[in-house]
């Protein structure tokens, strides 16, 4: 019983966290706070194509890397891509303005503090790194032999 969950409970989570951001990353539904995180994070680096578009690349990525977790012949690339994604998640909560918690500011003119962010994202990254440990025998790293004797080199 404990191997298909450990098998299928990363998966879940990194698919479920990363999935139910994509409505606001779209443009789909109205939410504050998927644009203030995106303008917090582009204005700090200084980048305005970020702030108006990053959300919407993000989420390109992001659905790319359910995708490829979804598929299990494509698992650990997906788990990998996770990884950098959430990497540079907990980066921006930690070393830019956004914070571990969010300060969002509201429709109604109030402030509401989300510290549900910065711990999904940690939690994502921890799956997803759990998954490429997992699948490690499945990534190709170069240097290291193959069981048919081929180290990756080129002719």
């Amino acid at each position: 019983m404990l191997d298909p969950i450990k098998k299928y409970l990363p998966v879940l989570l990194i698919v479920a966290i990363l999935g139910m951001t994509f409505p606001a990353k779209f443009g789909l539904i109205e939410d504050p706070i998927t644009p203030h995180i995106f303008m917090t994070v582009g204005t700090y680096l200084g980048l305005g194509f970020y702030a108006e578009h990053g959300a919407v690349i993000t989420g390109v990525l992001e659905l790319i890397a359910v995708i490829l977790l979804l598929i299990p012949v494509t698992r650990p690339y997906g788990a990998v891509m996770a990884m950098g994604l959430m990497a540079g998640a907990i980066f921006f909560h930690l070393f830019s303005p956004l914070g571990i918690v969010v300060e969002v500011p509201m429709g109604d003119g109030r402030m509401e503090a989300l510290p549900d962010l910065f711990i999904m994202a940690v939690i994502a990254f921890l799956s997803a790194a759990y998954l490429t440990y997992s699948h490690r025998d499945r990534l190709p790293v170069p240097g290291i032999q193959d069981s048919a004797g081929d180290d990756g080199g080129t002719v």
